[in-house]
């Protein structure tokens, strides 16, 4: 049977090791290319649409172990896989990625099962943990509750706080950056760019562009890009944000991709 998989980890690097983004990355290319033949799908047991893996910042505090920004990674991915099948290459990369020193958490769940009182309560679990300590008890009983598995694989095992929040966060689809840079066809980080929002969702797939306060743009305004082009999940839409910038010559306001101050929030 086809499901949807949301999918999230925390914890699982060291000062100069693989960054937990691009270890999330690989499992999730690792689940699309993998294919098996079951009884329900009578094919391929994964199918392909597009996914975005998205970071979560968490709360920074002395209590907390962290390796430098506290931040959870995660993704959805639909496929026919049994959930013994997609814990077994989640586990199974993390054993041989993670750094030693790690905390590794995983959680996974079925999107298809998850009830609005169960989101609505692992969202109220990732705001608290991008404002409070949580606990790995904590943890565990909310993943009991709402059927989220949940486990640990390494060191402490602290990194399950991380993971089962980032998924709450993601499910609130006002939280997250994606993974990663905009590929809208800049020539090198110092050169500019003006494309419309049509070419930008068609470019990278995106939902829409968004004005800083919520405004969507319509296909055919033009945005100034330039630098890092970084997307965010804003209003459930993976998205890019811009602002209005005013040309110190013409005086002209012209629409500007948000600058990393701007997406600090997310």
């Amino acid at each position: 049977m086809i499901r949807t998989w949301l999918i999230c980890i925390d914890d699982t690097d060291d000062i100069g090791t693989k960054g937990t983004g691009e270890i999330a990355e690989e499992i999730l290319q690792l689940l699309l290319s993998k294919a098996s033949f079951d009884n329900d799908s009578d094919g391929l047991s994964l199918v392909h649409s597009p996914t975005w893996v998205t970071r979560h910042q968490l709360f920074v505090h002395p209590d907390i172990p962290y390796t430098s920004h506290n931040s959870a990674m995660c993704f959805e991915v639909t496929s026919g896989l049994a959930l013994a099948e997609i814990k077994d290459i989640c586990i199974a990369h993390l054993a041989a990625e993670c750094a030693s020193a790690a905390d590794p958490g995983l959680a996974i769940a079925d999107k298809d099962l998850i009830t609005a009182d169960d989101i609505q309560q692992l969202i109220s679990f990732g705001q608290d943990a991008k404002r409070l300590v949580k606990t790995k008890k904590d943890a565990y009983e909310l993943a009991a509750e709402i059927g989220v598995d949940l486990s640990e694989h390494g060191g402490t095992g602290q990194g399950i706080i991380g993971a089962i929040a980032g998924m709450g966060l993601r499910l609130s689809g006002h939280d997250g950056r994606v993974k990663g840079q905009l590929k809208v066809g800049l020539k090198d980080a110092h050169s500019e760019l003006t494309i419309s929002v049509r070419e930008i969702k068609q470019l990278t797939g995106l939902d829409a562009v968004i004005e800083l306060n919520g405004f969507l743009l319509n296909e055919d305004e033009l945005i100034d890009v330039s630098g890092k082009i970084k997307a965010v999940m804003h209003n459930h839409k993976f998205a890019l944000l811009v602002y209005q910038h005013q040309d110190e010559t013409t005086g002209e306001f012209h629409w500007r991709n948000a600058l990393k101050q701007q997406l600090k929030k997310y």
